[in-house]
Order: structure tokens, then C-alpha cells, then sequence
């Protein structure tokens, strides 16, 4: 059991609030994760400042990224610290730091993982102060890895790239083989990391985020509800017997997703939200 919230903001004067309100939201589903959690946030400005490339690392201090990567501008948040520059940095993080672990990259989106009490882990990371336009976030109780930050969601290994996983995948050895018989490489033991590597296997080679989710429907066994974000996308999708609680809230100002409703109503407006639970294997595609 694990839980899941997101939110994708459509009024731009909500912004300035997308932190505190995703920090709620998390706070809501402590009880359904206790190890570990994650958040992946995209426009905020001191994480991931416009025109400058962004990589979020776990086993690098910023002291020792800013020496290493020249240029570069580091920050602390829990066991994450996320560098920015305006250079071809993920390249030049793999060269100067390999004994760190990439757990995100893009130009507008920082993620943050830690373990411990995830209401902590927020305040730890600075949350509530957070702007932006979306972001997502997960508490996790382990199943199938062991509790460290690298297990924690979510799991972002394509540009911009998140997925955060309530469930578990049946058949996941099998799918982690074939992607590495294709070059594909793995940071952690978890199942939902090979759900994430998939996904941005198909998205790399042509598919767009809606194609992407219907194969991994076709291909993965299991039980499970995932939130996709993208830089420009927030998806939700479901297995096909959608036993894992999800919740979807829209209003014109935003759309959110959780896997309760006490995470979505502490949302400004929930009174007057179109509210649905997402059907077995439907796609479900925001855009900004």
C-alpha cells in the first residue's frame, strides 16, 4: 500500500501556492506509506531556474558538485541535492560524479526523495515554499525493495520524466531482462522503476505519453495505479481490475489526483470540482 498525489495547476495565480498545497496533499496519505516518500516539482525557480539544465542526485553533497561541475549551483533537500547550470550538465555530472545516482533531469523539474516520515521529509525539503506549475508526490510502504532514498518514488529516468506507482507489477523480472537486453539501465532492485524505464523507452522511441501508458497496460501484469507527469503532461492509468484506490478532482484552475479524497480536499475549490475515479485502463491526459 502506498499513496499517491498530484497536481497540475491551469490558474496561473495559483503558482505561487503549489508547494504548500502538495505538501497538504501528501500529509493526507502518510498512513498508506510510512518508509519513504518523493515529490517531483516542475517551474520552481530556485530548484530549477528557466534556460539552465537540471539534475537531481543522491550521493553527492553541493559542495562537492559545485568543485566538481564548474558553473554549477547546488542545493540540499534532505539526502537529494539538485544542481543546475547552463551547460550539457547530465553528461558532465555522469563524467565528474559517478559515484552518484540520478534520480532526475530536465530544464524545469527538480525531484526529491528521502526516507523516514514523509510528513517530515516534506518540511526537510522545503516543500511548502515551492512554486511552480505541477507536481507530484508519493509515500511509500515497501514491498518489493528495500527502504532507501533510490527506492523511493518518483521514479524520473527520461528528461522531465515522473512516475510514482501504488501497486506491483507481477511480471517485472521478465520486462527488467528484455530492457537491459536493449541497453536499458537500472538504479535500483524495484518494480517501478521498470515501469518508468518502459515508459520512456516507448517515449524515446516515438510514442507519445498516452501510447506509452497503453502499452504498458498491454505488457505488465499486476496490480497498479501510476501518475505520469511529463513537462507538458499529467496522466493517470490504472490496471485492469482497478483495485487501487484513485480519485481525480478537476476545476478550471486545476486538475489533482490522489488515492484518497482527503488528500484532494484540502484543495482550494474541491466543493465545486468535477470528481471521478478513473475506469480499468483508460488514459487520462491533461495538458498545459
Amino acid at each position: 500500500m502506498c499513496g499517491i498525489v498530484g497536481l497540475h495547476l491551469r490558474e496561473p495565480s495559483l503558482e505561487p501556492r503549489l508547494g504548500e498545497l502538495l505538501a497538504a496533499m501528501l500529509g493526507q496519505v502518510v498512513e498508506r506509506g510510512p518508509d519513504s516518500a518523493g515529490v517531483a516539482v516542475y517551474g520552481d525557480p530556485r530548484l530549477s531556474p528557466p534556460g539552465r539544465e537540471v539534475v537531481s542526485l543522491l550521493g553527492g553533497t553541493p559542495a562537492e558538485a559545485e568543485a566538481a561541475l564548474p558553473g554549477a549551483v547546488a542545493v540540499q533537500a534532505d539526502a537529494t541535492t539538485v544542481v543546475h547550470a547552463d551547460t550539457d550538465l547530465l553528461a558532465a555530472v555522469a563524467d565528474a560524479l559517478p559515484h552518484a545516482t540520478v534520480i532526475g533531469s530536465g530544464m524545469d523539474m527538480a525531484v526529491l526523495k528521502g526516507t523516514g516520515n514523509p510528513v517530515e521529509l516534506a518540511q526537510s525539503f522545503g516543500l511548502a515554499s515551492v512554486t511552480g506549475w505541477q507536481g507530484v508526490g508519493h509515500t511509500r510502504m515497501a514491498t518489493e525493495s528495500a527502504v532507501t532514498p533510490e527506492g523511493a518514488h518518483p521514479f524520473s529516468v527520461g528528461p522531465g520524466q515522473c512516475l510514482v506507482h501504488n501497486g506491483s507489477f507481477a511480471n517485472h523480472a521478465t520486462i527488467r531482462r528484455e530492457l537491459r537486453a536493449q541497453g536499458v539501465r537500472f538504479d535500483s532492485e524495484n518494480d517501478s522503476e521498470v515501469g518508468a524505464r518502459f515508459i520512456a523507452h516507448q517515449l524515446e522511441q516515438g510514442a507519445d505519453l498516452e501510447k506509452a501508458l497503453r502499452l504498458l497496460c498491454e505488457r505488465f501484469d499486476g496490480f497498479y495505479t501510476l501518475l505520469v507527469s511529463t513537462s507538458d503532461s499529467f496522466a493517470v492509468v490504472r490496471d485492469a481490475i482497478a483495485c487501487k484506490p484513485a480519485l481525480v478532482a478537476e476545476t478550471d484552475a486545476w486538475v489533482a489526483m490522489a488515492s484518497e479524497y482527503r488528500a484532494l480536499d484540502v484543495l482550494p475549490g474541491i466543493e465545486n470540482s468535477r470528481i471521478f475515479e478513473p475506469e480499468p485502463e483508460e488514459v487520462y491526459v491533461w495538458r498545459r
